[in-house]
């Protein structure tokens, strides 16, 4: 018996703006620890009895962050799924059954949310572990986070009788109550929140696909024998998985099914889903206030501040939400944080970039960051890591002034390629095909400095590039 974590990638995030954005989204942050919580989710699978590399399931936009995130905590993945479309998690978990299925006959998922917190990692093990054995006796097992409060944000799960292989019969499953009947609910001392972590064996879950949502059976099975491999990644069929319902594996099987099973367990968990689960979780001053960066506070009681580029200080508050990136601060009452969703709709209604990305955007050979702009130019900041390079490409619409203020650049210009030094520079005329690349064992940085009548990162064509875009 093998157990495989299926890490579904998916989310945007969009309470936790300004940090979480489209391009960067929450899963991908270091928001309760030095590790970003895709991390964190992948080394508390560590110590499951019989566990595999994980298999990654995620959207293109975000491929080559998940490689570089799970490359820092030397975690290699068995597969990194690519969904060439969303389609909720029933979709993303049935692929990925199929492909273990294919490759392991007694292949077991051990389904997890990259975005979830948990403070208890010994009691994610042991809850894990009891319920693989459930999942070896033909259940499909949920785990419960035993309620600390009456939460409306969550569903809930009422367990059912006994069972001899341990843990719960699912009696029913509960959409997210009013705040009267979540106090019944966790009054009652039956039911469970929906924490969304499941453990069932591959061929069981398709079974019960099959029966319950045959669409989604058919639709998956086609996207898996006509996906194609692309480096790393395993790129589903578009075609085919565009087809699949948009489901979630709780309204197309987990409901459903007859085999469902609980697992009720206490291990500190949180879906981190807004600004004041974040204040809960951190470690709180003697006024109730957590603080994250460079934070200075006066008279300041039951405060989040989080500074990411900057001082941030306070006086004479009480209550609040901070959050300060490089291009954007909110601030927000700390009982409104589930109302930030409503700014980042406003955002996008304008076409706002701070809703898709921050200043600092990530690129697979490493980042660029905006310093300044104006009218017909554009300054930048560029890091490429060791051993990787930019596209062979050219612009139409502008030319661009590099100058490298550490490690070594190999600059491709037109037939001529050159290596510059520190405060070295070199000029790449407009409509000129162009490389650059870090050679170096350091890492590599340049301001780059462009100029033209348009200025935007779609005037690119690329020419080659060795990761697929």
């Amino acid at each position: 018996m093998n157990v495989y974590p299926v890490i579904l990638c998916g989310g945007s995030g969009t309470r936790l703006w300004p940090m979480s954005r489209r391009l960067l989204p929450k899963q991908f942050l270091p928001l309760l620890s030095s590790r970003t919580m895709l991390q964190e989710t992948v080394l508390r699978t560590r110590g499951v009895a019989d566990v595999q590399s994980p298999v990654i399931v995620g959207s293109e936009d975000h491929r080559f962050l998940v490689a570089e995130q799970l490359r820092e905590i030397g975690a290699l993945p068995a597969m990194h799924l690519l969904e060439p479309v969303a389609r909720n998690t029933a979709p993303a978990i049935a692929a990925a059954a199929w492909i273990l299925l294919d490759r392991d006959a007694d292949a077991t998922l051990l389904v997890l949310p990259a975005d979830h917190a948990v403070n208890r990692v010994d009691a994610f093990r042991d809850a894990a572990d009891r319920a693989v054995r459930l999942a070896q006796a033909g259940r499909l097992v949920t785990f419960g986070i035993v309620p600390t409060e009456p939460a409306t944000g969550y569903g809930y799960i009422e367990r059912g009788s006994a069972l001899k292989e341990g843990g719960y019969s699912v009696a029913r499953f509960i959409e997210k109550p009013t705040r009267p009947v979540a106090e019944e609910l966790m009054a009652a001392g039956s039911y469970a929140w929906n924490s969304g972590m499941f453990v069932f064996r591959a061929d069981r879950l398709l079974e019960e696909v099959k029966r319950h949502c045959p669409a989604i059976h058919e639709a998956t099975r086609r996207a898996v024998d006509a996906a194609k491999g692309d480096l790393d990644f395993f790129r589903l069929d578009k075609a085919s998985f565009e087809r699949c319902p948009a489901d979630s594996i709780d309204y197309a099987v987990m409901e459903k099914t007859d085999r469902a099973a609980i697992i009720p367990v206490e291990m500190g968990w949180s879906d981190v889903g807004s600004w004041s689960q974040l204040w809960q979780m951190g470690k709180q001053d003697e006024q109730g206030n957590v603080v994250r960066g460079d934070v200075i506070l006066r008279d300041t009681r039951n405060t989040y501040v989080r500074a990411e580029s900057r001082l941030v200080t306070t006086v004479g508050v009480d209550n609040l939400i901070i959050v300060e990136t490089g291009d954007a601060v909110l601030v927000a009452a700390m009982d409104r944080a589930q109302d930030v969703k409503g700014v980042v709709d406003e955002l996008k209604k304008s076409s706002r970039n701070e809703q898709d990305s921050h200043d600092r955007v990530y690129r697979p050979w490493g980042y660029y960051e905006g310093i300044d702009a104006g009218d017909r130019f554009q300054v930048k900041r560029i890091m490429v890591k060791p051993g990787q390079s930019l596209s062979l490409q050219m612009h139409h619409h502008r030319a661009e002034h590099w100058i490298v203020v550490r490690g070594t650049a190999r600059v491709t210009r037109g037939e001529e390629v050159v290596l510059l030094s520190e405060n070295q520079s070199t000029y790449i005329p407009l409509g000129v095909t162009h490389r650059l690349e870090n050679p170096g064992k350091v890492p590599l940085y340049l301001i780059e400095v462009q100029s033209g009548t348009y200025l935007g990162e779609d005037d690119i064509v690329r020419f080659e590039d060795r990761y697929g875009r």
